[in-house]
């Protein structure tokens, strides 16, 4: 019985939406577009991103059935740094064959 309740149990360390290496997902803030088309990022999440003014963030978005279903903000040095790392081994491996 002990069991079944541990199990039963979440874990809420762990993220629903992202694999464990990635770190958790949560809705952080609820935001909404003007007439322009823009849309404000709260203070407290550029803060906690470390995100200022003259930053750039590249858009990403995740699409499903061809109809977008997440839109993702990312630094773009960040990005860089993504793609280094993945083209790195990659570039190496065939610059040496």
């Amino acid at each position: 019985m002990v069991q079944s309740d541990k199990m039963a149990k979440k874990d809420e360390s762990k993220s629903c939406c992202a694999p464990n290496d990635l770190g958790c997902c949560k809705v952080e803030s609820v935001i909404t577009v003007d007439e322009r088309g823009q849309m404000v990022l709260p203070k407290e999440i550029r803060e906690k991103a470390k995100i200022h003014p003259g930053d750039k963030l590249a858009v990403i978005n995740w699409e499903k059935g061809g109809e977008v279903y997440s839109i993702s903000l990312i630094k773009v040095e960040k990005l860089a740094e993504i793609v280094k790392d993945m083209l790195g081994p990659v570039m190496k491996d065939i610059l040496e064959k």
